[in-house]
């Protein structure tokens, strides 16, 4: 009788390690993500700063700009938990990005000749004109928003 008492309590206890175990592990992992979070966060808050004033600074036209602005914006309203409305609080980078965001970059741009290259470097540039005045007041506040948020 008493061993299947010590038996019992043996298992109980060995069972009552493993899920303490396990509970700790997940606690472990949780906090893993946690910061990996935080620090994905950090570096688009970062990245965020850093493009707006250069583009502030016109070391960075203000297409360029508003295309990688617009993707980290996206990414960070993403891991919010209380996302934002960037279309109405950044106006001017919503309706450049939606005017340019189709139009080849990079490696894509080759493919085209230059005469429809000269064309959508036209195109982007009166878009870029168009927001101009909008741009500026929406890069000084996402500067400041983002700054802060750090």
């Amino acid at each position: 009788m008493y061993l299947i008492i010590t038996l019992g309590v043996v298992v109980l206890v060995a069972l009552s390690y493993y899920a303490g175990t396990l509970l700790w592990r997940v606690k472990q992992q949780e906090k893993a993500v946690e910061e990996e979070q935080t620090k994905r966060l950090n570096y688009i808050t970062d990245s965020i700063c850093h493009i707006a004033k250069a583009m502030k600074a016109e070391q960075c036209e203000p297409s360029e700009g508003v295309l990688r602005i617009w993707v980290l914006l996206e990414h960070y309203n993403k891991a919010q938990a209380e996302p934002k409305d960037y279309v109405e609080l950044y106006s001017g980078y919503s309706a450049l990005y939606s005017e340019i965001k189709d139009m080849p970059t990079h490696e894509a741009r080759k493919k085209f000749s230059k005469k429809d290259i000269l064309k959508l470097d036209l195109q982007r540039m009166e878009a870029e004109q168009k927001y101009a005045e909008q741009i500026v007041l929406d890069t000084s506040q996402l500067i400041l928003e983002f700054t802060l948020s750090k």
